[in-house]
């Protein structure tokens, strides 16, 4: 890879050293941002196969369509509109096939036995396990939100996007932006403190009690940890704070759970992008 390059070489340079041909600089563009493609995906669908199929999906469209990149906008607003029209017209995932209300959500909770995972023998530690649940429960919350109010949430929310770049990001205006991500996050935080036993300690969900059922009916894999795999921080390690301070106005500290999630690496990496290189669409995009 070009010794020229690094982790702080712009978008631009990258870009333009890529449609003149340069293959190092197009696979650092990739490795610059597939981990961050990937990390939205994974809360968008909930499961790190199909984030991983996205990621490669959505990387395509990015690398075939960079010379149509006319820098109106920062090189992530850009791509992440294509993410948006991507990820809003995507055949659904295997948990969107039939997607719950946050009612049914609840009631799947209340079903879901409480359970002791001392009954069990497990070779990952309980911790990890009951780590694990929770992640799951709370990706899984984000399912209950429609796509629209999930990317826009996501977005707005949870990499904190202002709504400048948010409303260009959706096509909407900055005024309708807010609004939409105001009832995404009411919707959310509202259930999350009638229901969930994190903060609000007087309900009577608890994580720990609920690990053993998530694990009987596929939700946590006790083997693979798929949200503890491979982690490169904490997502809010890696975004850039907004300027303006925090709102009381819809329990903040349920973001401040969300932001805890870790950011993980994208699976396979080097040879994710030695695939997409090799295909025909690449070679004749750059000339390679």
């Amino acid at each position: 890879m070009n010794s020229q390059l690094n982790e702080n070489t712009s978008d631009e340079v990258l870009i333009e050293k890529a449609l003149s041909g340069d293959k190092s600089a197009l696979e650092f563009l990739i490795i610059k941002n597939q981990d961050w493609i990937f990390n939205v995906a994974l809360t968008f669908v909930g499961d790190t196969n199909e984030a991983a199929d996205l990621t490669q999906e959505v990387l395509i469209k990015v690398i075939t369509k960079l010379e149509n990149f006319k820098q109106n906008s920062s090189f992530r607003t850009w791509m992440y509109r294509i993410i948006k029209n991507h990820f809003l017209n995507m055949k659904r995932g295997k948990h969107e096939v039939n997607p719950p209300t946050f009612e049914q959500f609840g009631h799947g909770l209340d079903q879901l036995p409480d359970e002791s995972l001392s009954d069990y023998s497990f070779e990952v530690e309980e911790k990890l396990l009951v780590k694990e649940a929770k992640i799951s429960c709370m990706k899984g919350m984000l399912l209950c939100l429609d796509r629209e109010q999930r990317l826009i949430y996501i977005i707005g929310e949870l990499f904190e996007f202002p709504d400048s770049v948010g409303s260009e990001i959706m096509e909407i205006s900055k005024e309708n932006f807010r609004v939409k991500l105001h009832r995404a996050k009411k919707q959310l935080y509202n259930f999350m403190n009638h229901k969930c036993g994190l903060l609000n300690k007087s309900n009577p969900c608890r994580c720990h009690r609920k690990t053993a059922g998530f694990i009987k009916i596929g939700y946590v894999d006790p083997v693979e940890l798929s949200f503890q795999k491979d982690v490169i921080s904490e997502i809010n390690e890696v975004i850039d704070k907004k300027v303006e301070a925090y709102s009381n106005e819809v329990l903040p500290d349920y973001l401040k759970l969300y932001q805890e999630h870790p950011f993980l690496k994208c699976p396979d990496k080097l040879e994710s992008i030695r695939k997409l290189l090799s295909t025909k669409s690449i070679k004749e995009t750059f000339n390679l």
